[in-house]
Parts: C-alpha cells; structure tokens; sequence
C-alpha cells in the first residue's frame, strides 16, 4: 500500500525525530551534571558552615579569656568576668552580708564627710597616691579596688576661686593610671597622660570655675578604673559674699559597685558584664553603704546645711533628695551663679560625672534621711542620716 505523503517529506520527519532524540539525550547528560555539581557545592557549603560555626565559638572563648577577665580569679586585682557571665546570666550579689552585719556597721569608720580647709596662699598642692588595696563596700563585703592611699573615694579636696591648684600624682599600682580634674580647663592630652608604676606626675591648672567636680582616673577603659574605686570630689569654693555661710558643709560622693562575688570568703572583683549591663550590686555615698545610717551627719535646728554632691557613676544618675523637707536652695549642676539657683525643689538630678549644691535649713528636730530617689540605689546602700538636734534612734528608709 503506498503512502500518501511523499517520500521527501517521510525522510525530513524520521530526521527531525533522529535530531529531537540527540537534543534530549543531551539535555539528559547536562541536567545530571548540573546536579551532581549542585550537591557538590552544597556538601561544601555545609563544611564551611560547619567550620564557621567552630570558629565562632572558638573566638568568642579566645575573646572572653583575652578580655582581661577571668572566672579563675588568678587575674590581676580588680578584673574579673561576673559569676554566670559565660550563660548570658548576671548573679546579683546585691545585700550580701555576714551575720554579723550589724555590729561591723556600727563600728565602721565613716568617710569624713565634713568638707576640709581651704588652704592658704596663692598655690594650693593636692598630692594623691594610686595604690592596690583591698576595702569594704558594705558590712562584711570586701572588694580588691584600684584606688587611692586611704581607700575610695579619694580625698575631698577644696580650694578656692582663683587659686593655682598644683596636682602631683604618684602610681603605686600595678599598671598605668591618670587623673582627670573635671574642674580643670587643661589640654587633657598635656596633663592627663598615663603614669606608669612607681612614676610621678605634676601639673597645674587655675581654679577658675567655683562648684563641686569630679577627679577620676582617665586611663582606658575609664569605665573600669572609675568603677574599680578610682574618683573623688574637689570643691571650688566662690570668692567671700557669693554664698550665704553655711554652719554645715557636706560632701557626699555617689558611685556604683558591680561584684564577682559576694565578696564575703574572699575580696570580689570588677564585673565588667554587670557594669556594661549597668547592674549594680551596691550603690553607695562616699563608698560604703549606708554608713550615715548607722553614723548620722548632724545639724542644729535652724542652721544652715549644704551638700556639695558628686555622682561619681560612673554610668547611674543619682536623684538626691532629703525626706521631710524640702531644698531650700539648688545650685544644679554645681552652676554657682545665683542668678540661676533653684528655690523650694523636691528633688534635683545629679548626673554621671557631675555635681550640685543644696542648701537646707531645717527648723524640727527629727531624722531626715537623704538619698537618691531612684529607691532601688537606696536598697543598694546609697542612703543616709541627717540628725537635726539632739533626738535618739535611728530609721531606715
């Protein structure tokens, strides 16, 4: 039987169904190519993942031993990473006391807090020595600090408007320190340079600016020797007849304390993960808690009171304010300028690394705590006593 379609055109589709059969052959070959080589590259992707995640975790242990830190408590005093630290949890070690908490308060040697002296003449010198020593923060809680000869804060130093302040500071640590005069206007590159151990350093600057200042050690990280005890208060007094007399005058230094360790077997050390967190375990004034408590500062009815206040940090503000009254005069942010004080305020705020005066006159005999009014600093200790005439007892706040 004869086709009906020419012979030509029977040989041109048995061609083309020859060509079409070479083409998915082909394309066969290559598609299986394509994917023997995708799970190539996936198998290798996975390894480098595998070995990235090896790395990570290898450098985030290298980084938390070369940090400076240690949970063996070997490291040099005063660095230590927080109990918990390595789970992402923070230990609190916050009202840690001995049982016999009470009578080591009581017989606790307050900071002075009665502002010394001026001294006399054209030139004031201020010596200050660092030093490695180990204080107590709270009853029973020690803590291995940078700090200075007799402890932390440093010494209250007061001079007056105009003097010529000459600072010489000598290094008995274990590694470099500084200090930074907040009261100074100085080339911080000239004068705030870092001593090494067993070195000294002076310099001089003009007391030009009447209030209360901060004096810290400005070695890096600041956060860490600032935390670790190295801070004090310096007060400018105005020249004669810009300020009422006081019969009174306070200072009173507020800083944070972050822990390792109760502190109570053993000194703890600084936490750098509680202060970065800004976790305090202790909040004190003049760097013990609650020591005018148990030890009350002390007026007369009637005379006149002045705070000059320090909030040391070095990261939390401090809110100061004195229960059962109110404060007659403010001089925020230790502006000593009259023209901008504050009259009949309740409570005034004291920043990191600033200052402010406060005038009372308070005529009922009575206890009159003063704190901060962030209440949980006064959980942690940063609350005080002031004892307005001859009353008996004490309180807690």
């Amino acid at each position: 039987m004869s086709s009906s379609f020419p012979p030509s055109l029977g040989r041109r589709e048995r061609a083309s169904d020859t060509n079409a059969g070479a083409f998915f052959m082909v394309a066969t070959v290559l598609l299986g190519l394509a994917v023997g080589i995708g799970s190539i590259f996936a198998v290798l992707m996975w390894a480098d993942a595998h070995d990235a995640r090896d790395q990570a975790t290898g450098t985030a242990t290298a980084t938390t031993a070369g940090s400076g830190q240690s949970t063996s408590g070997k490291d040099m005093p005063g660095m230590a990473m927080s109990a918990g630290a390595s789970s992402g949890s923070l230990a609190s070690y916050a009202g840690a006391a001995p049982e016999n908490a009470d009578a080591l308060a009581t017989a606790h040697q307050p900071f002075p807090a009665d502002l010394p002296p001026a001294p006399p003449g054209p030139v004031a010198e201020v010596k200050l020595a660092l030093t490695d020593i180990t204080i107590q923060v709270a009853p029973g809680v020690r803590y291995a600090a940078w700090a200075w000869a007799g402890g932390a804060p440093g010494p209250v130093i007061h001079v007056r408007e105009g003097q010529l302040v000459k600072i010489t500071l000598t290094n008995n640590g274990a590694i470099p320190h500084s200090v930074d005069f907040h009261a100074a206007r100085i080339a911080p590159d000239k004068a705030f340079g870092d001593v090494f151990p067993g070195k000294s350093v002076s310099y001089t600057f003009r007391a030009t600016d009447p209030g209360v200042f901060m004096y810290h050690c400005g070695t890096k990280p600041v956060l860490m020797h600032i935390a670790n005890g190295m801070y004090g208060a310096i007060v400018v007094e105005p020249k004669p007849g810009v300020l009422p007399k006081a019969d009174h005058d306070y200072v009173l230094v507020a800083s944070e304390w972050y822990l390792d360790s109760d502190g109570l077997q053993k000194p703890a050390q600084f936490s750098q993960d509680k202060a970065h967190a800004r976790m305090p375990d202790w909040m004190t004034l003049n760097g013990y808690a609650g020591q005018y408590v148990k030890h009350p500062l002390t007026a007369n009815p009637g005379e006149l009171v002045r705070f000059w206040v320090v909030d040391a940090g070095p990261s939390i503000d401090m809110d100061f304010h004195i229960v059962g009254t109110l404060l007659n005069t403010v001089y925020p942010f230790a502006d000593m300028n009259p023209a901008h004080a504050l009259n009949n305020v309740q409570t005034v705020p004291v920043p990191a690394g600033g200052g402010g005066v406060f005038d009372v006159r308070i005529d009922q005999p009575g206890l009159y705590p003063f704190v901060s009014h962030s209440f949980a600093a006064v959980d942690q200790g940063q609350v005080g006593l002031l004892k307005v005439g001859n009353v008996e007892g004490t309180m807690s706040h």
